[in-house]
């Protein structure tokens, strides 16, 4: 397998994780992570602001794949409506770039990264850090973001063994 580089998106209305790792067969190296803060303003301006800024990173670390967590059901269905639409506005800004977007069901990620898909954050957080031999540990949102990009990356290694994959339709 070739070494390619995934870029992990935690998707909020107000706060967007994002990781970038660097994913060689099964060995993961971290690259960057943070959170896209858009917590001012209209709805609309906010998702502008992670469009703008999905893009600048996009442009700034050429991932070859996109992992984005999934949309779940909210017991709001108000709050489940604005994640997907962060969610698309994150989606949207990666499509200049050609890269290839694939999309997890939080449970899906969590039981990759720490073994079972009722982990809490903080567990994410500790799994996170011991895979990538990090120093400290990045903000929930950037430590699911990187959750999705491991989890995409030991993903891949298996589609390859058996010749699938769940790309999203028309984002290629």
């Amino acid at each position: 397998m070739t070494k390619r580089r995934i870029l992990g998106i935690d998707p909020g209305s107000r706060l967007t994780g994002f990781g970038v790792i660097d994913f060689d067969g099964g060995k993961a190296v971290y690259i960057a992570s943070g959170t896209v803060k858009s917590v001012e303003g209209a709805f609309a301006d906010r998702l502008r602001q992670i469009f703008d800024s999905i893009g600048n990173i996009v442009d700034e670390f050429r991932p070859d794949i996109v992992s984005i967590e999934s949309v779940f059901m909210h017991k709001n269905a108000g709050s489940a409506l604005k994640l997907g639409h962060a969610r698309s506005a994150a989606i949207c800004a990666t499509f200049k770039h050609g890269t290839e977007v694939f999309e997890y069901a939080p449970r899906e990620i969590k039981q990759a990264v720490v073994g079972t898909g009722a982990a809490t954050k903080e567990q994410v957080q500790h799994m996170v850090v011991s895979i990538l031999s990090l120093d400290g540990s990045p903000a929930p949102d950037a430590a699911d973001a990187l959750a999705a990009a491991l989890c995409h990356g030991h993903q891949r290694r298996l589609n390859a063994q058996l010749g699938t994959g769940k790309a999203i339709a028309g984002a290629q």
